[in-house]
């Protein structure tokens, strides 16, 4: 193994996740291999869906209601039609949903992401009667009124715990899990899928799939690492700066309750290559490891240094809008004030963006509260400020349909990785100034 790692030095992925260049983000992942490992993540997570929930593969019990789908490797006909209500091929958002909505007897709803899903059934609030008009009317499909009204009567229910109301069999949300979701499934759990199991059958880290989930009955989140092609590496993360020397360990080798940076090797290049996604190791199966994914170190906030990782600066907010009276977090992006050059002569800082339920307006103690929470914990930032070396972050709430615009040009370049990871951190202008354009407050 020691010739092996020094024949193969590691390399750093690019973590600059809104790349403009045609550029991959990361080494070629072998098609061969990356096919196998997106088959077996589809084939297991069935199998343990299926042993979970074992009516969600009916025929007529599942539909997706997002173009890309939380199966790795979609199977082929007829066993991807066995259960699905949804078009084969469709690729529409708004024919999707529709064909959903006319199906009452679901058990499985499928959604690319978790953020997707969330734009989903914000789109299906803002436009319900719009919806319920082309289910009576039978566009597209035959007419159901009956099926109309029902939606109407869902609607008037309010938001919370929407999905039962117009599913009442539903069981089990199926999304798949990669960085940036996790507030998501969140928001959607606390409000429209109120009441239902959540399931990824994988994680999809910088490399591709790389975690399995074999346990839909266990709480969100935890992922075995399994052995074979692509082979994976654990690099031990340690505060402060990482010496240049850190030896890796293989999977086998993993400690419960450690934490550690996921290193693939490509089989077509031979190329080592730090992901940059941070794992914490929980248990062990027939010795793989049990992992939950903390956060991506491509996510990390910095204007003068002080490195504020994505976990940290979830922490915070969290901390934050649980003290604004009534909110509730839909999503959040971030951007160093140098990208927006909105400092003016003063100290650097950050500019957050942020899309709330039950909240209109932010007030400036509101506002400040976030600047308060990233001082409690981060004793780095805290002396920061204290200097007067970095500003106060600036906070700011953004319009309905914000997050939808930015996903959507994300979507449409190329090398991004959305979907499935969504970008908590914005690092080009014209991605910062879509959130900008949309500040209501």
């Amino acid at each position: 193994m020691s010739t092996f790692r020094n024949h193969l030095p590691l390399t750093k992925a690019r973590k600059a996740q809104e790349e403009e260049s045609g550029e991959q983000l990361l080494p070629p992942t072998s098609n061969q291999h990356h096919g196998e490992a997106s088959l077996q993540a589809t084939l297991l997570g069935l199998a343990a869906l299926n042993k979970a929930y074992p009516e969600v593969l009916a025929p007529g019990s599942k539909a997706c209601v997002t173009p890309t789908s939380p199966w790795s490797r979609p199977l082929p006909w007829p066993w991807h039609a066995l259960g699905q209500v949804s078009p084969p091929g469709a690729k529409d958002p708004g024919v999707l949903l529709l064909e959903a909505l006319r199906s009452p007897g679901l058990r499985a709803l499928e959604a690319g992401t978790a953020v997707e899903l969330l734009d989903v059934f914000s789109g299906l609030e803002a436009n319900g009667e719009e919806l319920a008009e082309a289910i009576a009317a039978g566009n597209p499909g035959v007419p159901l009124p009956r099926r109309a009204a029902e939606l109407r009567e869902a609607l008037q229910q309010g938001a919370r715990g929407l999905a039962l109301w117009l599913w009442p069999k539903l069981q089990v949300v199926v999304t798949l899990d990669a960085g940036g979701q996790a507030e998501a499934v969140a928001a959607l759990g606390a409000r429209w899928c109120q009441g239902l199991a959540f399931f990824s059958p994988a994680y999809a880290a910088s490399g591709g799939v790389v975690g399995l989930n074999l346990w839909p009955e266990q709480p969100y989140g935890l992922y075995v690492l399994p052995p074979g092609a692509p082979l994976i590496e654990l690099l031990p993360v340690k505060e402060g700066p990482q010496e240049e020397a850190a030896a890796t360990v293989l999977l086998a080798e993993a400690q419960k309750g450690k934490e550690y940076e996921l290193v693939l090797t490509d089989h077509a290049s031979l190329t080592r290559c730090c992901l940059g996604d941070v794992v914490r190791v929980v248990g062990a199966y027939n010795q793989c490891p049990i992992v939950r994914f903390i956060c991506r170190l491509g996510q990390t906030l910095s204007v003068r240094g002080e490195d504020i990782g994505e976990d940290m600066f979830s922490e915070a907010l969290g901390r934050a809008v649980g003290q604004w009276p009534g909110a509730k977090l839909l999503d959040h992006g971030c951007v160093e004030s140098s990208i927006l050059d909105s400092s003016g002569g003063s100290a650097p800082h950050y500019e957050v963006f942020v899309a709330l339920r039950g909240l209109r307006n932010l007030s400036e103690e509101n506002r400040d509260k976030l600047d308060h929470c990233l001082q409690e914990i981060s004793p780095c930032y805290k002396s920061l400020r204290f200097r007067g070396s970095v500003g106060p972050a600036r906070v700011h709430l953004v319009g309905q349909g914000a997050f939808r615009a930015l996903r959507e040009a994300l979507a449409a370049c190329p090398s991004s990785p959305f979907p499935p990871e969504m970008p908590r951190v914005l690092r080009h202008r014209h991605l910062a100034q879509l959130l900008q354009k949309r500040v209501v407050s």
